[in-house]
């Protein structure tokens, strides 16, 4: 493994050492991925890496098994009394990491501040209608329409102390997209296994157990440190050399030579998150492109459906993700959530000739040329996903000048509909479709809706069939309700999907792990022996 090892300079290796500034320790365990988290405030934003990590601090009323499975968090029970109402009985005993004890009023003041306009999670929040103190340890949820995944939408809601939120004044969520500053993008206060140290952006993230933890930890950890190394190969040169004990995201191309380097070990399975691309289909004139009689190519479903047809999925599935991707023509996270319909699932074929046609049909024959907003540090290879996207559809004399940037610049860039072309993922523990449907098929809305949206689709067929089917009980009728959302959508093209990505996670080899199928590391079932 010298080769591997010298690729990572001397230089390098002992800063990095000195930026994680800890000793190997049996019960610290020192972690890496290519970006960082966006904020602590876990209300602001909802992106995967963000949540995983607040998700140590503060819990939900309801959480996940390893399998996905919904069990008990901060509620112990809870029962449907009636077509439109929820109680849940609380977890007694609780205290937030101050010490202060933690009540009914702690939920509904979460709920209400996850519905504050400067949260990502607002569409959840207000499904889950309205919260209402019973008692101390009661709490009843109202809803103005049923919600078949009601349970699946309060995992997603931490609950916060409402007095340590008075208190230093973050009563409402982070503007993270205009940049507001506030005390909760950089402490905490939860009720979770791991308590906040230090937060230093870019830099360097500590953590310790929380000892009047509630639950049982299942693993030996007493202190993590996360430190993001965008680099991939200096990622892979860290945890091979000993000084990180973990990577979320080593590179594709160096599974292989991993799973053969003394010392280290590869966990892998199938994400489910899916990789699609969105494009601008509310403007007359693109915001950064050259059309010619400046129009907006994207508003024509041919030319849509050309871009679709140029890209050539399984060179992109070999030769770029090694083989660690499922291609798919559904843009929903899980196969599940597509109800494992074939006829959802199934691509358009790669055909170059038909694609050209297509946008000779549509005016375009000589092509144009248009900006890609790509992040550089969120999924796995999506720059490089970009670049050779942008190869592809060359052929169509589409020039694509690809705009990479951290994920701390591309959200806050796209929640502004700032992009005229854009890759995307979308993912975590849920598989059905609604909440796939509300953020992203639907045109943007009050409460929520279409947030995601960032091309600004408006299709009032689709948005009409997306939103029945987020509020029919009907198991039957609803299923029929998502494959005509499906039919909808996929016939006018209006994103582009790509693959399901594979998560393969590394390791030393004195490191214990689970691996969820939603890229989730849980920390207190992690386990560092001896070296």
């Amino acid at each position: 493994m010298s080769t591997v090892r010298s690729l990572l300079p001397t230089v390098a290796a002992a800063v990095l050492a000195a930026a994680l500034g800890l000793p190997a320790s049996a019960q610290t365990l020192r972690w890496a991925t290519q970006g960082d988290p966006q904020t602590m405030d876990p209300h602001s934003q909802n992106e995967s890496l963000t949540n995983q990590m607040n998700a140590q601090v503060h819990e939900t009323l309801v959480g996940r098994d390893k399998q996905l499975g919904i069990v008990p968090q901060l509620a112990t029970e809870w029962q449907q009394t009636g077509p439109l109402t929820w109680r849940f009985k609380l977890r007694p005993n609780v205290k937030f990491h101050d010490g202060s004890p933690f009540t009914a009023d702690d939920v509904v003041f979460s709920i209400l501040r996850a519905r504050e306009p400067s949260s990502n999670l607002i569409a959840y929040a207000n499904q889950v209608g309205e919260p209402r103190k019973i008692d101390a340890l009661t709490v009843e949820f109202r809803l103005a329409e049923p919600n078949p995944v009601f349970l699946q939408h309060m995992n997603t809601l931490f609950i916060m102390s409402k007095a340590w939120a008075e208190k230093h004044r973050v009563t409402k969520p982070q503007d993270f997209k205009n940049k507001e500053e506030s005390f909760a993008a950089m402490n905490a206060n939860g009720t979770g296994p791991f308590v906040l140290v230090s937060r230093q952006p870019d830099i360097k993230t500590t953590y310790k157990r929380n000892p009047a933890w509630w639950g049982k930890f299942e693993g030996n950890l007493q202190e993590v440190v996360y430190t993001p190394i965008k680099s991939d190969a200096t990622r892979l040169a860290a945890l091979v050399s000993g000084e990180v004990d973990f990577v979320l995201d080593p590179a594709p191309r160096d599974v292989a030579r991993l799973k053969s380097t003394a010392g280290v070990k590869v966990v892998e399975g199938v994400e489910n998150r899916v990789l699609f691309i969105g494009m601008d289909q509310a403007r007359d004139k693109l915001l950064y492109g050259q059309v010619p009689g400046d129009t907006n190519p994207f508003k024509d479903v041919r030319v849509r459906r050309a871009l679709y047809q140029a890209i050539d999925i399984e060179a992109i599935k070999t030769k770029l993700m090694n083989g660690q991707a499922i291609p798919t023509g559904a843009v929903v996270p899980s196969p599940l959530g597509s109800l494992n319909d074939p006829e959802i699932e199934r691509r358009l074929p790669f055909d170059l000739a038909a694609a050209r046609k297509l946008m000779a049909d549509a005016g375009y024959a000589d092509g144009f040329e248009v900006g890609m907003d790509c992040p550089n540090n969120r999924y796995v290879n999506d720059e490089e996903l970009c670049v050779a996207l942008a190869g592809m559809w060359s052929q169509l004399k589409v020039k694509v000048r690809v705009n990479a940037m951290p994920r701390a610049t591309y959200f806050p860039k796209l929640q502004k509909l700032d992009t005229s072309l854009y890759l995307l993922g979308w993912g975590g523990s849920i598989t059905d479709p609604e909440t796939t449907f509300t953020p992203i098929y639907r045109r943007r809305a009050d409460k929520g809706v279409g947030d995601w949206n960032f091309g600004n689709v408006k299709n009032d067929k689709l948005d009409a069939l997306a939103a029945a089917s987020s509020k029919e009980a009907d198991v039957g009728k609803r299923q029929a309700l998502i494959r005509q959302v499906f039919a909808e959508h996929n016939a006018q093209v209006h994103h582009i999907p790509l693959h399901r990505q594979f998560v393969p996670w590394a390791a030393r080899q004195n490191v214990t792990v689970v691996h969820r199928a939603d890229n989730w590391l849980e920390w207190q079932w992690v386990s560092v022996a001896p070296r």
